[in-house]
């Protein structure tokens, strides 16, 4: 039987990819960043199983680093913009965010307190360092297919969904990062 927490991240992922929102995401920056963040760290947070890891620092940055090269490959001008105007590369995309978001939460939970927020503080560093570099590009980086249902220029749109990633991205992962410390703060001091 599944867990509140999945039906809830199941019906969320039905509610993006079955919706309008994929159809209107490629003709909208800040649509297309509503459905990567969704996609990306709040479905996954919500569904992704616990693993078992070997222990030490390889281990933690697996599911770090997938989730970074994934995230930042398909927002290279090139690949964002085949995944905005093809089907085969929209379906790539969508899956390799869920795919990676799930292998970045399930790290989070087999690394327990202390290594599942250092995890999510560095996806935070990384997810924060590349919505700052699309929202502050002085020059539009997808070109005119990234605007038009919102009223916004090109730029426009993109200067948004930088401050999106930037902002609610980092900070979902904050928050998260921040709870797991201050939970595993309260167990080592109950232990102690």
């Amino acid at each position: 039987m599944l867990s509140s927490c999945r039906l809830l991240a199941l019906s969320l992922l039905a509610a993006l990819w079955l919706s309008p929102l994929p159809g209107l995401a490629t003709g909208s920056m800040v649509l297309h960043m509503v459905l990567h963040l969704g996609v990306t760290a709040v479905v996954p947070a919500l569904y992704a199983p616990k693993l078992r890891l070997p222990a030490g620092a390889m281990a933690l940055t697996l599911g770090a680093v997938a989730e970074m090269l994934v995230v930042w490959a398909w927002h290279l001008p090139s690949l964002h913009l085949w995944a905005r105007l093809t089907t085969t590369g929209f379906i790539l995309e969508q899956a390799s965010f869920l795919g990676a978001g799930m292998l970045l939460w399930a790290t989070v939970r087999a690394a327990g307190g202390f290594g599942g927020a250092v995890v999510l503080l560095a996806t935070t560093m990384h997810m924060t360092l590349l919505g700052a570099l699309i929202g502050l590009s002085p020059r539009d980086l997808y070109g005119d297919i990234c605007a038009g249902y919102l009223g916004l220029s090109a730029l426009q749109e993109q200067q948004v969904a930088g401050a999106m990633m930037a902002g609610a991205g980092g900070a979902i992962y904050l928050v998260a990062a921040l709870r797991r410390l201050g939970l595993a703060l309260k167990l080592t001091e109950a232990t102690t």
